[in-house]
This record gives structure tokens, C-alpha cells and sequence, in this order.
């Protein structure tokens, strides 16, 4: 322990005990956490994964190990992806635990102690220096050039000043971000200076408490595909159950063998047994989840992918995400009025290279301040040297009254004085004639309207080493103005555009100036409109919120919980939003969004955590890949699901055909069984490869309230199945009339019926009416998997034990032309009738234009 000076000896050990025993220690209250068991228990008792377990258990009982080893693998893997999934969510209010209770050096008993950050209580004497992380929200009582990173609270990069009030002065309300501001706030970080600051609020009633407890009380998106799969699921199970019971009795009480009639009812209930939807649904999302992985997102929920497809706003942060969360050299301006833009990775002219050397020399040799490190990086780039603190003589430091710099500079005899700091601060240290200052601030505003900021630069040379007390003391003059930014990221202004031609509305929500703010999202090309500031924003109710952002597209000065309200007001008036950031100040809004997308790179754990997508490389362009993969992953879901709707049709109506007809039972349990081990890859493999419909980002965002077993998806699937049907019963009677034998019979069915499988698949490949794309559209799962068809069609026509098995008998080969020219013939018809549903209003889904024309 080291003593302080006295009047500030800081609380008693005592009276820090008292306080830390009556308010809690310094850190968010622990909430009761779930176990991995409990967690487990939650997921199995889900319907859908019930009716997976359920239908592996059945086929076990039936003795077909593999379709039942299948299932429960599936099952297996959907719980494990699931206990993962929630077990990383649970880690969200552990990492903002771990940001907000650092080590921390306080005064008690008038000596300064380190102590671990929990046991900080209020009026304790917070020591701050650089390198530290504010272990509590507190106002300073004294400073000296004292900066701190507020990023985590702001998600703005530049660390902003902080200044000890008059002793008479009154306390304006806490606000994080801002210069000149006397308050400090829990886990932002000290990056200049030093300072002691008395704690006025500790735990959950600091604000990251506050950003913690919000955290808490927000639900993720429930899964609605999974709702909607197990609903439809279980109504197909039951009308699938009571036809099996039926015919049962219709079997026993016709032919009077009940053993056969409950066969043949186990056949009808495999038929009609959807348990292909939720291995679908499984299967896609996880697949889809890999797919976007390629383009350098992280899928952390399943249930972002159903959403990405229907997403029509898209709430961005500025700093980092749209822009590169850097600082740069972009315009130099000199007294003469010569103006340069530096674009890129461009030269500076010579005319401009003591300007940029000055501005490196008024700063510090070993930047931290990001400001800074780009007045290095443009000296470098101009001179190709780099600066040495050798010559380094005296310096003056920022303070409150004077937000300028200096630097004096020894060269042999010679002393130069070069300084730097906000532009009417060089101004009056140059006391500039009222044209030159008038030429001065129309620059500086001309700069400050593009969203840059603007730093002027003066020299002086210097007499003697007798320095003078105050940079006031030097009669500086004016080398010029440095204008400074944070770039645009290559690709967003393209991405924007995309977003745009997608139906999707962007709009900027930065806790950063509005000038900076709007001139930013100019050159990120999101749409004119009206600017928002957090100020302007508290005055409105939740109905002139909504009706505000019809025409705002960039909010400014925003708070962190006005981005949740931001988010909910969006949310509330029937949007899906998707939200972007990286800041502990942005985890409520990222987990109370459709759609929350973080930042990977430079994120918080605690923003990773709440999000559903997670930026590995911080890419606003990946956005746009996630949304039309999410968009092509949809569409082939839908794509998969009515074909399994159309498929069942046709086995369903050979399984009940004889039985109406009095004509022997064609497919028992294993040729169901057989069969489902077609339908199955398909499903999973085939439709999940299928490439994008050629107009995936060219048309408005799904309707969010369209189901995925739409009416129109039904009927047209069911009319698939029935068309399908018909074909097989046509043949089915002709050929059983005209006496063929039972077991050639059977075998012409089967093998008719994979072929109208394969004409199935081949029309639900497209939305669109081509034969051609539906023939020849590349997709390797679909060579792969047909090939594979073939060949088992090959072995159960050339190894009799399987025919035996099978009771199938030897067929020609005009029985197999037969059943290839029915499974065309299908194909031809349902791919003429596509254009006539059309016209009919039976939309073939997902058109997307119920609604309206993309803006």
C-alpha cells in the first residue's frame, strides 16, 4: 500500500465492508443457470424429436434395424446439436460478469490497495490509469489528460475525453460517449492518462448492470419452422393412424384374415407417416448452417435461417461494420486553399507532405490514440521515414482550457514548436485575421459535413529552451487542416445496393454524431431520409415512434436502450428485423431481434453470445451472402417439403388400392420400408443442394406470416401425388386384369413408382416451367443419388434371394419401358401445368410477389 494525499483518504476498511454486505458485491446477479441435464430433458420433450424417438422405436419393434438406427441417429445428432446451442447462450451474462469486475486500485484507510473488482462498493476512490479497465460507473474528482475506450458501452472507436467538473458546477445526466464528460463507466477502458474517480453505482445499478438485467428478461426467437413442422406432422400422424385403423377393419371384415389386415394396416400407416418432415427440417438446417459457415458466417440458431429469408430491415452499427474501425487520412487543406482527397492507397502531392509531417510531429512518437497512429501512417506513407523521439525537447499536454498539443523539436540549435488539436483551439494560438479564419472554418465545416473530423496544425520556431508556461505564450502559424475518417469497407456500398434490389430496408444506428452519421450512410449508399438523435428520439411515444420510422433512416446519438426500442418498434409493427453490432451496448438489441448478427473479430463475448449469426471476418458484404443463402436454403426446404407431400400420395394409393379393388396387397411394411430409404436422401440431399432460383435477390422479402405447408404448396403437391397416382392405378388394373402374375405385378409397380418418384423430384427441382432446367440444371447430390438408385434397382433384378425377398418376380424388358414412360409422361404433363396453375392464381411457392415490387 502507498499513501495518497491528504482530504483523500477514501472509505474505512469498515464502512466498505458495511456497504459491500447491505448493496452486494460489484458484479450481475447470478441467475439460476441450467444444467446439461435439464437442458437434455427440455429438448426430449419436444413433439418432434418425440416422434423421431417414437418411429425408431417402431421400426426396431418391426425389426427394420436400419431405417430405425437411421432415425435414432438423427434424433441423436438433432439433441446434441440442440445442447449445444443452449448451453452457449447461457454463457452470455457469464462474460459480461467477467467484463465488469476487473482488478482495481482504490484508496481506503488513505492508502491506495489493489483489490479484485467484485469488492468495489459505492464512494469507494477508484484509482485509474492507463492500461486499466474501470472496474464501476463513478465520477471523476480530479484527471489529468485523462481518455478512455468507451467502445464496449458506445460501439464507437474513438476514446473520448474525460474532465473533472468545477467544484460548483451541477452534473449533467450520465451519458457514455462525448468529450469533456466528468463520468466513468464499468469496463471501458483507461487509454491516455490518469485520474480518481468516486464510485456512485456499482453491479446490476452500473450500466453495464442495467445492459445486463435487460439481457435477462429477453426471449431469443422461438423456431417457427420446427412449430409449424411439428403441427402438420402430427395432423398427417392422426388422419395416417385412423385410415390405418380403417383399413384394418376393412381388410378383416372383407377377406377375414386379421393377421394380414394388420399388416396390411402397419403398410398404410408407414405409408402415410410424414417422419421424413422433421429429418428434413434437421438435416436442412444443419446443412445450411455449414453452407453459410463457407461465406465466414457462424450459425449459433437454427432459427436465423428460417429468418434471414423474410428479413426486411436490417438496423446496422457504423463504427466496424459498415466502416473499417480505423482512423485515416482522407483531405488536406492548406491556408492557400489547395484541397486534396486522398483516395485509397494514393500518393500525397509534395505540396502537402510538411503538413502531414507536422501533424505527425505534433503527436505522440508512440501513438496509441488512433488519430494519431494515422498521422504516423500518412508521415510514413508521404516521407518513408518514421519518427524518432530523440529530438524530442519539451512537450505541452492537452488540457480541458486548451484542446491542442504541442511538441518542441531540437535541431542542432534550432527549436521548432509543432502543435495540433481542434481547429478554434489553433486558431486563436495563431490569432488568424478574421478573412483567414473565415477561409478556415468554411473548410473545417465543409470537412465536418462529410463525417470527418477535423484537426488544424500550426508551427513555430522557438528563440531559447526557457519554455513558457502556456502554448498561449507562442505565436503559432497555421500549416494547415487534416481531415480524418473512418473508411467506408470496400464492399458495403455494393452490399447496400443488393439489400436494396432484395426488398430489404437498411438503416444506420450509431451512438455517433448526426453529421458524421448521415454522411457516412451517404457513401454506404443507404437511402435519403430523415436523421433521428437519441434526444429527439426520447421525446416520442411508441405511435409517433412507429410513424417516424417510416421516413428514418439513420439514428443518431443513440443510447443502448433506445437500440432496443429502436429494434422492438421495428419488430412491432410487423418488420423482421435483422441487427448488427459487436458492443456489450448492443447485446439486448441482438438478442431481442429476429435476426441478431455480431461482429467475430473485434465483438464482445457478451454480442456474440446474444446473437444468432456471428461475422467471422466483420464483412458487411457477408450479410448479403447470409441472406441469400438463407433465402435458397428456404426456397429447397419448401421445394423438398412438397415433393415429400406429393411422393406419399402415390404409396398410399397403391398400398389402399388393392384392398378397394380386390385385388392382392402389392407393398408390405419392407417395400414401404425400401421405398423410404429412396425418399429419404432425396429429401435430405438432393433438394438441399439445389441451386438458387435465378430471381432469389430480386424480389421482395418473404411474408413472415406465410406458412412453410401453405395452402397453395398443398394443393399443388397433392395434385402432384394424385396425377401420379392415377398414372400407376391405370396400369395397375389393366395389367391385373389381363392376368399378370402377382409377383411380376408387384415388381412393375415398384419399379413404376420409382420412376414417377424420379419424374417427382425432377418437377419440384424448379418453381419455374422448364423442362429444360428441370432435365439438366446441375446438381451433383442428384447424379449421385440417382446413380445410386439405379444400381440397387439393378441388384433387386439381378439376385434372385433379394427377388424372393422381395416377392418379386422376373420382368422384361418391356415392363421396365412401361414403367420409365409413365414416370416421363408425369414429368411432361406437370411440367405443362405449372404456366396453367399460374394463370390460375395458384401460386407456386415462393414467388414472393404478394408483397409488392421491390423499392
Amino acid at each position: 500500500m502507498s499513501p495518497v494525499s491528504p482530504g483523500r483518504s477514501g472509505l474505512s476498511s469498515r464502512e466498505a465492508a458495511e456497504r459491500l454486505a447491505r448493496d452486494g458485491a460489484n458484479e450481475l446477479p447470478r441467475t439460476g443457470r441450467r444444467s446439461i441435464p435439464g437442458i437434455v430433458g427440455e429438448v426430449l420433450r419436444e413433439p418432434m424429436l418425440a416422434l423421431l424417438l417414437a418411429g425408431g422405436v417402431a421400426y426396431l419393434l418391426l425389426g427394420d434395424r436400419a431405417e430405425a438406427l437411421i432415425l435414432l441417429a438423427f434424433a441423436t445428432f438433432s439433441v446434441v446439436v440442440t445442447v449445444v446451442q443452449e448451453t452457449r447462450t447461457e454463457h452470455v451474462l457469464e462474460a459480461l460478469r467477467d467484463l465488469s469486475a476487473p482488478r482495481a486500485l482504490v484508496i481506503r484507510d488513505g492508502a491506495r490497495m489493489r483489490i479484485a473488482g467484485r469488492e468495489v462498493v459505492r464512494d469507494d476512490l477508484v484509482v485509474l490509469e492507463q492500461g486499466d479497465r474501470v472496474p464501476a460507473d463513478g465520477v471523476l474528482i480530479s484527471g489529468a489528460d485523462l481518455q478512455v475506450d468507451e467502445s464496449l458501452l458506445t460501439g464507437e472507436a474513438l476514446p473520448v475525453d474525460k474532465a473533472a467538473p468545477a467544484a460548483d458546477a451541477p452534473l449533467a445526466a450520465p451519458r457514455p460517449g462525448g468529450d469533456g464528460q466528468p463520468f466513468v463507466y464499468a469496463g471501458s477502458l483507461v487509454t491516455r492518462g490518469s485520474g480518481i474517480a468516486r464510485v456512485t453505482a456499482t453491479g446490476p445499478r452500473s450500466e453495464f448492470g442495467r445492459i445486463g438485467q435487460s439481457l435477462a428478461t429477453l426471449d431469443s426467437e422461438a423456431p417457427r419452422l420446427r412449430t409449424e413442422t411439428t403441427r402438420i406432422v402430427a395432423w398427417c400422424a392422426l388422419g395416417g393412424g385412423t385410415v390405418a385403423l380403417l383399413v384394418v377393419l376393412l381388410y378383416g371384415l372383407l377377406r377375414g384374415g386379421w393377421i394380414e389386415a394388420v399388416l396390411a394396416g402397419i403398410a398404410i400407416g408407414m405409408s402415410m407417416l410424414p417422419e421424413e418432415f422433421p429429418v428434413v427440417l434437421t438435416v436442412f438446417l444443419a446443412m445450411g448452417a455449414r453452407r453459410i459457415g463457407k461465406v465466414r458466417v457462424l450459425t449459433r440458431r437454427a432459427a436465423a435461417i428460417e429468418a434471414l429469408g423474410s428479413a426486411t430491415v436490417l438496423c446496422s452499427d457504423k463504427t466496424g461494420t459498415l466502416t473499417e474501425n480505423r482512423m485515416a487520412v482522407t483531405e488536406l487543406w492548406l491556408p492557400s486553399g489547395d484541397h486534396h482527397v486522398i483516395a485509397g492507397d494514393a500518393s500525397i502531392p509534395e505540396a502537402f507532405h510538411a503538413l502531414v509531417e507536422t501533424a505527425a510531429l505534433a503527436s505522440a512518437v508512440e501513438p496509441t490514440d488512433p488519430m494519431e497512429i494515422a498521422l504516423h501512417g500518412a508521415h510514413g506513407a508521404a516521407r518513408g521515414t518514421v519518427l524518432s523521439g530523440d529530438r524530442l525537447a519539451h512537450a505541452y499536454a492537452l488540457r480541458p482550457d486548451l484542446l491542442a498539443m504541442s511538441n518542441v523539436w531540437a535541431d542542432g540549435e534550432t527549436l521548432t514548436l509543432t502543435a495540433k488539436g481542434a481547429p478554434e483551439a489553433i486558431a486563436g494560438l495563431c490569432h488568424l485575421s478574421p478573412p483567414n479564419h473565415a477561409a478556415m472554418t468554411r473548410a473545417v465545416e465543409a470537412m465536418a459535413g462529410r463525417g470527418i473530423r477535423v484537426l488544424a496544425v500550426a508551427t513555430a520556431l522557438l528563440h531559447d529552451r526557457n519554455w513558457a508556461a502556456s502554448q498561449h505564450d507562442y505565436h503559432l502559424t497555421l500549416t494547415g487542416l487534416v481531415g480524418l475518417a473512418d473508411p467506408i469497407r470496400p464492399g458495403v456500398p455494393a452490399a447496400v445496393a443488393q439489400c436494396r434490389a432484395a426488398g430489404i430496408r437498411v438503416v444506420m444506428i450509431t451512438g455517433d454524431y448526426a453529421a458524421t452519421a448521415r454522411a457516412i450512410a451517404s457513401q454506404a449508399g443507404i437511402a435519403q431520409g430523415e436523421v433521428l438523435t437519441g434526444t429527439e428520439l426520447a421525446m416520442l411515444d411508441d405511435a409517433r415512434l412507429a410513424d417516424r420510422l417510416k421516413t428514418v433512416t439513420v439514428f443518431a446519438r443513440i443510447m443502448p436502450e433506445q437500440k432496443l426500442r429502436i429494434v422492438q418498434a421495428f419488430k412491432a409493427k410487423g418488420d423482421i428485423v435483422a441487427m448488427t453490432g459487436d458492443g456489450v451496448n448492443d447485446a439486448p438489441s441482438l438478442k431481442a431481434a429476429n435476426i441478431g448478427i455480431a461482429m467475430g473479430r473485434r465483438g464482445t463475448d457478451v454480442a456474440r453470445e446474444a446473437s444468432a449469426i456471428v461475422l467471422l471476418d466483420d464483412d458487411f458484404a457477408s450479410i448479403v451472402a447470409s441472406i441469400r443463402l438463407g433465402r435458397r436454403i428456404y426456397d429447397n426446404l419448401r421445394k423438398a417439403m412438397a415433393f415429400i407431400f406429393a411422393v406419399h400420395v402415390p404409396i398410399a394409393g397403391l398400398a389402399l388400392l388393392p384392398l378397394l379393388l380386390g385385388l392382392p396387397i402389392l407393398f408390405g411394411p419392407i417395400h414401404i420400408a425400401l421405398l423410404e430409404m429412396v425418399i429419404d436422401p432425396v429429401s435430405a440431399l438432393v433438394f438441399e443442394a439445389e441451386r438458387e432460383e435465378e430471381n432469389v435477390m430480386h424480389r421482395p422479402p418473404r411474408d413472415p406470416h406465410d406458412a412453410l405447408f401453405s395452402m397453395p404448396m398443398i394443393v399443388w403437391s397433392v395434385f402432384q401425388g394424385v396425377l401420379a397416382c392415377l398414372l400407376l392405378a391405370a396400369v395397375f388394373v389393366i395389367q391385373g386384369w389381363a392376368g399378370m402374375p402377382e409377383t411380376e405385378l408387384r415388381a412393375l409397380m415398384f419399379f413404376a413408382l420409382l420412376a414417377e418418384i424420379g419424374a417427382l423430384i425432377l418437377v419440384n427441382r424448379s418453381f419455374s416451367a422448364s423442362l429444360r432446367q428441370a432435365l439438366f440444371r446441375h446438381n451433383a447430390a442428384l447424379r449421385y443419388v440417382g446413380l445410386a438408385i439405379i444400381g440397387v434397382g439393378a441388384l433387386i433384378l439381378g439376385i434372385p434371394p433379394i427377388q424372393a425377398l422381395l416377392k418379386f418376380g422376373s420382368i422384361a424388358g418391356q415392363d421396365l419401358a412401361v414403367g420409365a414412360g409413365l414416370g416421363l409422361a408425369l414429368l411432361v404433363i406437370l411440367e405443362r401445368c405449372k404456366p396453367l396453375i399460374q394463370r390460375c392464381q395458384l401460386r407456386l411457392p415462393p414467388t414472393g410477389q404478394d408483397r409488392g415490387t421491390v423499392a
